[in-house]
């Protein structure tokens, strides 16, 4: 923003006479150095001159200026910021004599009540504070210089907070602050995931070992019934270690079955058919014999 008071021109001839403002300004006439009056836009006569050497003029632009303070500070936690103001100011049509005679330098004057205002609001908040609250620092500027701008001929418009920079190194940290915060947040999301993959597994494994188990207990269930019924039970009765050996036998032959069912696949098996006697007892010893109190117990049914 700037504010230049200059000398108006004449219109013709070597006298200020006639002066003439262009349609953004308005001017004030003295003679030998007096104050006089105002000149609006256009062609204007101030009196009859004298080598030009009676009347002078000073014209002042009344277009909308913007004026941008910066102002360094500190908040409450301590943190240094730098704070920019903008500032929309006019000078009124009603009071241009003040706005023309009362200020040597209008910015200068608006920068420090921008600076006084800033630093009395900012070292009451915190950094957060600060952000959030741009617009009551924005109100305060506004009221502060409305009042003292209006005696000296200025209007204000409006005050922006239009930017609030901490200092460097505190960027940098709460950078670093947030990245970390976000960081643990993903691990442990990623950490319950895997937890609920890893239960969700495990209950699904037991499911299928229970299935599998009952599946096992129902086949034995109707190979030993398919035994007792294929030898006649209803004339004799058969002993729980006489079902468990025709049973293991029966599962004996059908795992050789199996395996002899692959491609490429020899067994030796170390004994011949008539031992099965001395089979069925190995087996039962090897795998379905159980330790209870020292005493091997096969299972019965």
């Amino acid at each position: 923003m700037s504010y230049t008071y200059t000398k108006t021109g004449p219109v013709f001839g070597c006298s200020n006479c006639w002066v003439a403002v262009p349609q953004d300004e308005l001017a004030v006439y003295e003679r030998c150095g007096a104050y006089q009056g105002t000149l609006k836009p256009g062609c204007n006569f101030v009196g009859c001159d004298i080598c030009s050497a009676c009347y002078t003029t000073r014209a002042v632009s009344m277009r909308i200026a913007e004026q941008v303070t910066r102002c360094d500070t500190k908040t409450k936690d301590n943190v240094f910021v730098r704070v920019d103001c903008a500032v929309q100011c006019q000078p009124r049509a009603a009071k241009i004599k003040d706005a023309v005679y009362k200020l040597r330098n209008p910015v200068q004057q608006i920068d420090s009540f921008v600076g006084d205002v800033v630093r009395a609001h900012v070292p009451k908040m915190d950094l957060d504070e600060v952000f959030s609250n741009k617009d009551s620092i924005a109100d305060a500027v506004e009221e502060k210089l409305a009042d003292q701008m209006e005696e000296f001929g200025f209007q204000i418009l409006q005050a922006l907070v239009i930017n609030v920079e901490p200092d460097r190194k505190v960027q940098k940290a709460m950078n670093a602050m947030e990245t970390a915060r976000r960081m643990r947040i993903a691990s442990e999301t990623k950490a319950n995931a895997d937890h609920f993959v890893k239960v969700k597994k495990a209950e699904a494994e037991a499911e299928a070992k229970a299935l599998q188990g009952q599946g096992i207990a129902r086949q034995r269930a109707a190979i030993c019934q398919g035994l007792k019924d294929s030898i006649g039970t209803e004339s004799a009765e058969l002993s729980a270690a006489r079902v468990s050996e025709l049973l293991l036998i029966t599962q004996y032959f059908d795992t050789l079955e199996k395996m002899s069912d692959e491609k490429g696949t020899k067994i030796f098996i170390p004994h011949s058919v008539g031992a099965l006697e001395d089979v069925s007892a190995q087996i039962s010893r090897g795998v379905l014999a159980k330790v209870d109190g020292g005493k091997g117990k096969s299972f019965g049914f």
